[in-house]
């Protein structure tokens, strides 16, 4: 093209000066205050301008140079629009002969324009016809393109895809509730995205194409197709991060959709969420908007309004869902949820406002701050609606045994799981009005349960849990009908509470002042269920001053009576932590086993041993059988075995004489009947021995004597090993 230089610009300049010179001379002639002299002057003047404006034989020429010129640049023009050979793959040479072609139609088209008149048909359909050309041109180049960005798009890694399903969400129902001792699985559990190894962070495109697409936007911005060079280039980005999205497991749903789906399926989505937001705005549209100014950056704002046209879509998206979670129902399972959305909004704040600056990028900028906002409300009216589910917690029926209540473990394991996002909470709940997380107070203590503000609101909101968690477990224990057992219930629920909180976790959020306030109170019920068991059955040891022998034996048969009612009730109460149960058992010896003890030794010479049903060190061994959790109950061992061995060697002897009568009869007269009775008394006296029937061995005793239709009869395991 570079024979072909244009000359028809400086024409164009020509005719413009004359044409204004022309103009001038006759604003100039209707002037009233003109002489004749200057008048005629005025007119040779539009004389000579009028002729020397009308086109010259010369200008013919030009109009045929340049349709000698537009025919070059339309060969080389229309040799690629039938090739099916992409021009950016013919190599640099063709590349930038082409490129030459098209800006020479441009510069054709547009001289061709200027030089427009309404009695000029030949100069109209040259420029016609170059408009069309360059229309043609303009196509390739959008569709050379789409070629360039879809072969050397860049897939990124799966920073979303490494995730797996996870475990089911919790749940603030007494009845399925993990009673578990493990913390609360926090369904929304952070996670780095920066770390992972099958993760890598690249360009959107190849950097070699960089140039190459640059030039194509450079020449459809010079033939005024710009709108159609960012039209295209917005669409294809778009499509991308809508791939990339896929790739992110994120569907696109409406904030009605999300409000309707369960919960079960929701905090799944939440978690990919949180993946995807990270992954997006902190690495795909930082590598985007850097293609996007390295294309279009000298264009001024065009590089901003088209990356945030190309983003929007899908950032609209990925901010509704937050949005229905952020005025969904707030719901103690949801917490862990709000709280990673909003750590997630919160590290991200300082990329959004890089992104989407100026009045371009207002709107999403906007949008986002909002959710962040709104978020951070929704996490602190569920915090508060955590207290208010905790209050109005009501149980009909008393947990068994007096253990540990599922409220209890879910409470305390919950709020242990919540001291990991203590920084995100103190920030959120800063300025709080502390009554409204502090509804009801300790009953010991008149409410003053939390000492001091020191450690800060996530300090006060977490105490305030366990003050209402304290209330609710001592209306739970009015349940039980057994006022000892209330005690063991609220011992073994407080324990556990000082037990969670002694943890690193919360210990920060507590303090060692809350911790032996505590440690006081499970001890005050501890002694309060020795006063209320103990009391009464100590009483029957006490001395009245009477010597009688007939009162002493009295107090000897009641007391063990009261014991055996005793050991009967409480071996199937249950304390869980082996620590405490071993304390109380220890603490209940001491002062059974003396009292009992100085009873015998005061009145030993007016009591014979065969009126003592016990002695100390039984009655100390049948303590330490207390709150194991599996009822039991006491005979005397001594005259049991004597009731059960005289029953065994009667029937013994009743046998012999009826294996006589078989042998005799050739095994015809087995007496069955005398056989079950047999059986029936071992069974009793297995029992007495203290073994259990899960621990026997069961054998058909008619198979060895030929009757098929005897029951079935158990041995011990060690009876049977030793025989």
């Amino acid at each position: 093209m570079g024979d072909c230089e244009s000359i028809i610009p400086t024409y164009d300049a020509e005719q413009h000066v004359i044409a204004a010179a022309l103009h001038l001379v006759k604003a100039l002639g209707v002037s009233k205050n003109l002489n004749d002299d200057m008048k005629k002057i005025l007119a040779e003047f539009e004389t000579h301008f009028s002729t020397t404006t009308k086109l010259p034989e010369s200008n013919t020429r030009l109009i045929r140079e340049a349709e000698d010129r537009l025919k070059c640049a339309q060969e080389k023009v229309m040799s690629r629009q039938s090739n099916p050979l992409m021009i950016w793959d013919s190599g640099p040479k063709e590349v930038s002969e082409y490129l030459q072609a098209i800006d020479e139609v441009r510069r054709l088209t547009e001289s061709l324009g200027s030089m427009l008149s309404n009695n000029n048909e030949k100069q109209k359909e040259l420029h016609d016809r170059a408009h069309s050309i360059l229309q043609l041109a303009m196509a390739k180049l959008e569709e050379e393109l789409m070629n360039i960005l879809a072969r050397n798009k860049r897939f990124f890694g799966p920073r979303c895809m490494s995730f797996h399903s996870y475990e089911e969400g919790i749940v603030f129902d007494e009845s399925i509730v993990s009673t578990e001792d493990d913390s609360v699985e926090d369904p929304c559990r952070r996670e780095s995205i920066g770390t992972e190894s099958e993760e890598y962070i690249m360009d959107s495109v190849h950097p070699g194409v960089v140039s190459e697409i640059k030039s194509i936007a450079t020449v459809m911005f010079a033939s005024n197709y710009d709108q159609e060079f960012c039209q295209a280039f917005i669409n294809f980005w778009r499509d991308a991060l809508d791939d990339y999205l896929i790739i992110c497991n994120m569907d696109k749903l409406s904030i009605e959709d999300v409000l309707k789906m369960e919960w079960s399926s929701l905090h799944r989505k939440i978690k990919k969420w949180c993946r995807a937001m990270k992954s997006i705005i902190g690495f795909y549209l930082a590598n985007e908007k850097w293609l996007f100014n390295q294309v279009l950056g000298e264009f001024g704002s065009v590089s901003l309004i088209c990356f945030v046209e190309a983003s929007k879509t899908s950032m609209l998206c990925l901010l509704n869902f937050g949005e229905a979670i952020a005025i969904g129902p707030h719901l103690p399972e949801r917490l862990f949820c709000l709280i990673n959305m909003y750590e997630v909004l919160a590290d991200l704040l300082q990329d959004i406002d890089a992104l989407f600056l100026g009045e371009a990028g207002s709107f999403i900028r906007t949008e986002f701050h909002e959710l962040l906002r709104r978020l951070g409300v929704s996490t602190r009216v569920t915090f508060v609606e955590f207290g208010n589910q905790i209050a109005s917690n009501t149980s009909t029926t008393p947990v068994p045994k007096g253990g540990i209540h599922p409220l209890t473990k879910y409470v305390m394991n919950y709020i242990k799981t919540l001291a990991g996002y203590g920084d995100a909470l103190n920030l959120l709940l800063e300025g709080q009005d502390r009554e409204d997380l502090d509804p009801v107070g300790d009953a010991e203590d008149g409410g003053q349960n939390i000492s001091s503000y020191t450690f800060g609101p996530m300090a006060h909101h977490l105490q305030s849990v366990t003050s209402i968690l304290e209330t609710n477990l001592d209306n739970k224990s009015k349940l039980y009908r057994d006022g000892s057992l209330q005690h063991i219930f609220m011992m073994n629920n407080i324990h556990y509470m000082v037990e969670k909180v002694k943890g690193p976790e919360l210990t920060t959020y507590f303090g060692y002042e809350w911790i032996r306030r505590h440690i006081g109170k499970f001890q005050q019920h501890a002694t309060s269920y020795e006063r209320a068991t103990w009391s009464s059955v100590l009483s029957l040891l006490r001395s009245d001053g009477s010597l009688e022998k007939a009162i002493l034996r009295e107090k000897c048969r009641g007391f063990a009576f009261a014991f055996e009612e005793v050991y009967r009730s409480q071996t199937g109460w249950s304390i869980p932590d082996s620590q405490l149960r071993g304390d109380l058992q220890i603490s209940t010896s001491q002062k059974v086993i003396h009292a009992y003890r100085t009873f015998l030794g005061r009145y030993s010479t007016s009591i014979s041993d065969k009126y003592i049903k016990y002695t100390a060190d039984d009655l100390e061994n049948y303590i330490l059988d207390l709150f194991e959790g599996s009822p039991r109950s006491l005979h005397n061992p001594r005259k049991s075995l004597e009731i059960h061995l005289g029953r065994v060697n009667l029937w013994e002897k009743q046998w012999s004489s009826s294996m006589v009568l078989m042998k005799e009869s050739g095994g015809r007269k087995l007496n069955t009947h005398l056989l079950k009775e047999i059986m029936n008394s071992f069974d009793e006296l297995m029992e007495a021995l203290g073994f259990k029937g899960e621990h026997w061995i069961e054998f058909t005793l008619g198979e060895t004597f030929g009757a098929d239709k005897l029951p079935m009869r158990r041995f011990p395991h060690q009876l049977y090993e030793i025989s």
